[in-house]
This record gives structure tokens, sequence and C-alpha cells, in this order.
């Protein structure tokens, strides 16, 4: 009786210590803020789509500018004291969700359009700007109206709200997807698709720079930018700071002015 006591004492004993060791705990799993992971990091990681000019995109020299690096800088300097310390990350538009709500990048500021879809994957700030989904068409285009693209082929980008907004608008068009703003723009080019749908705030700049492809007058839609991060607790007092910062630079005529400057 003595060796099963003491016995059941050594079960015992072993029981607690693997309890111990396999018990999750709550502070191990517990989630990090994401801003003060930022302020102790000294660095921001910023998500921004290069190849969506004139909100990103490369200059000769390789440097990149737009109205979203632009503004992430004005981003840094609220949140870190200085406008250079960020690290750009380069994002599309089929992977900055994801890239937001692993944590991958710390915020978003690529075009994106708040909609309650997305609100399930990832968290916004206040919106920043707001465009409206327009067309692009050859200017020598008998297409004149949406309707007129119904049975054409028409172009959108992977990940943007024009591909939904497309199906409810001209459900019999025939949606085309590409990677890139360009792509869609050189197959438009090519005669290979009828017109491409987008943001006009997008769409604009190759209506400046090429005067064979023209915007359709009316827009479709309305698309309030916001700036897109980790959904969750973890992510409330970056929302506070984002927001602050969006609100004064919106007081300040800081946004208009990037508005003015970049798209005009």
């Amino acid at each position: 009786m003595k060796k099963l006591g003491f016995l059941g004492v050594i079960l015992v004993i072993i029981y607690i210590i693997v309890q111990v060791i396999l018990t999750p705990n709550d502070n191990e799993f517990k989630e990090g803020d994401v801003y003060e992971s930022i302020v102790n990091r000294g660095v921001i990681k910023i998500g921004i789509n290069p190849e969506s000019k004139p909100f990103a995109f490369k200059t000769a020299d390789g440097s990149i500018v737009g109205y979203d690096v632009d503004l992430a800088r004005y981003i840094t300097q609220y949140i870190l004291k200085s406008p250079d310390r960020v690290v750009f990350v380069p994002i599309t538009p089929s992977d900055r969700l994801i890239k937001a709500s692993t944590g991958e990048v710390d915020i978003v500021i690529s075009t994106v359009t708040i909609t309650p879809q997305r609100q399930e994957i990832v968290s916004f700030s206040i919106p920043y700007d707001t465009a409206g989904q327009a067309v692009l068409v050859k200017s020598n285009s008998n297409i004149k109206t949406i309707s007129d693209l119904a049975d054409q082929s028409v172009g959108v980008i992977f990940g943007t709200t024009a591909e939904k907004n497309m199906k409810h608008l001209v459900p019999t068009a025939n949606l085309l997807g590409f990677k890139s703003y360009n792509e869609a723009y050189a197959a438009l080019k090519a005669n290979k698709i009828n017109a491409i749908t987008s943001d006009d705030t997008i769409l604009s700049r190759y209506t400046a720079e090429d005067k064979s492809v023209k915007l359709l007058p009316k827009r479709y839609s309305k698309e309030p930018y916001g700036i897109a991060f980790k959904k969750g607790a973890c992510s409330n007092k970056l929302k506070d700071n984002l927001d602050f910062a969006i609100k004064d630079l919106q007081r300040k005529n800081v946004l208009i002015r990037l508005h003015k400057k970049w798209i005009g």
C-alpha cells in the first residue's frame, strides 16, 4: 500500500508538470498592441502599391513618390515624430488585405475602399479621401454610358471593388481580370478589351497622359478610402492615432493639398 501510495504521488507530480508545460499561458498568447510595437521598433511598415500612379509610383531614379507616399510620411510623422522612419512594403490590390490582416505590414495605404465585407477582415481608419467608379474607353469608342458595356469585354483589377460593382450594374458584361492597372491599360490599347472600370482617381492619369483614351462623364459609386490594418483590440490605440492624424490633416487642409497636387 505504501508503494502504491508513493507511486500515486509520483504520478500526480508528473501529471501536474505535464499540465504546466502543456497548458497555454494567457499572457503567452496575448496579442501585443500594434501601436506600441511600432513605437518600440522605431519604424512603421506601410504597404503601398508602387504601380498605382498617381498614388504610388517609381520615378526614373527608382524612388517612390505619390499621394499615398506623402500621406504615409505624414502618418509616420504623427506616430514616430519623423517622416523618414518608414519602410515601404510593395503590395498589390489582390494581397493588400491579407498583408494587413496578418500583420505582415502595420498599415496599408493603397486606395482601399471601406466596405462592410472588408471590415470583416481588417479594420479601417476614418476616410481620408473619396473616389468614384469610372469607365475608361478609347476616345473613338461608341461606348457612351455604362449600359453600353452589355456584352462587352471590360477590364477590372483583381482585388478591387470594381468587379463586384460591375457585376451588379451590368450583369452581361464580360469581365476580364488583370493584376495591375498598367496591364489592363495595355489590353485596352491593344483592343483586347473595350473598357476598363476602376476609381476615377486612378484612371484619370491615363487621360492626362494619353489623348487617345477618355473617361465616361458619369460616376457609378462612391469609394471612401481608408487606411487598413489588423483587426482586433490590439489595434484600438493605432486606430485612435490614425483617426486623430487624419482629422488634423483635414483641419489643416493638408489632404486637400495632396489631392490637388497628385490628382488635380
